[in-house]
């Protein structure tokens, strides 16, 4: 295969799909990773439908070891390496979070897909990453997840504490931080705030457009072997911890 070569987690909608979408514009082949196969299929063939044709779908449901497995040995027949992955598969949990009632359930189901899905696809993954000339991963994060915006009453979100959905997000970062150390001469690591965007995710409440919160997830996935690693990004820029 000629082309670059991406996995998507989560890509069936959203923010997932139009990073797909931008990185086929951009000549990347992709793989579409979905838990369910109808709605990754629908998914595929609307990207199909607008010309993209390398895009196939995988299914991947990262809060289950068994299918991240079942899903790199399925991508192993199909290429020999793989040069980038985007944790991009996430859940807000249930709201309220207050931290004096939120459920061990919901603490539970949250930080499984959110961080550890995020841990065990890069390292079921991993090997094929490392075959790659210049491989990158991205961690899709928030600004939910910055302490130090939620130390700051002039944070435009500041009144908005989660204690599932941001502190998830804060742990990833912190493994990402990690993870780069460890792979710094090896694979470019980072983790990508997309912002507060119109999507299901939130029920369509965020301001920003979906191809704006895709733009920097989709820069960072075509770095090139001189760029950064182990950063926290937004479209603004750096982002504090």
């Amino acid at each position: 295969m000629n082309k670059q070569t991406v996995l998507i987690t989560g890509a069936n909608k959203g923010i997932g799909l139009e990073t797909a979408r931008q990185l086929a514009k951009a000549g990347y082949y992709i793989f579409l990773g979905s838990r369910d196969q109808d709605r990754g299929q629908i998914a595929v063939a609307q990207l199909q439908s607008e010309g993209y044709t390398d895009i196939e779908l995988l299914l991947i449901d990262v809060a289950d070891e068994q299918s991240v497995q079942q899903a790199h040995d399925e991508l192993a027949k199909r290429i020999d390496h793989l040069d980038v992955l985007i944790n991009n598969a996430g859940i807000p949990g249930t709201f309220p979070q207050t931290p004096t009632t939120v459920s061990d359930d919901v603490m539970k189901q949250v930080f499984e897909v959110n961080f550890f899905g995020v841990i065990r696809t890069v390292r079921i993954f991993i090997d094929l990453l490392k075959k790659a000339e210049n491989p990158r991963i991205v961690n899709v994060t928030s600004d939910l997840g910055s302490l130090t915006y939620h130390n700051d009453p002039n944070w435009e979100y500041y009144h908005f504490k989660s204690a599932a959905y941001g502190p998830s997000k804060t742990a990833l970062n912190a493994y990402t931080v990690a993870l780069a150390f460890e792979l710094k001469d090896q694979v470019k690591v980072n983790m990508v705030n997309p912002g507060y965007t119109n999507t299901e995710f939130n029920h369509n409440q965020g301001p920003k457009k979906v191809e704006d919160g895709a733009a920097p997830i989709v820069e960072y996935a075509m770095l090139d072997k001189d760029g950064p690693t182990g950063k926290y990004i937004s479209d603004y820029g750096e982002t504090p911890w």
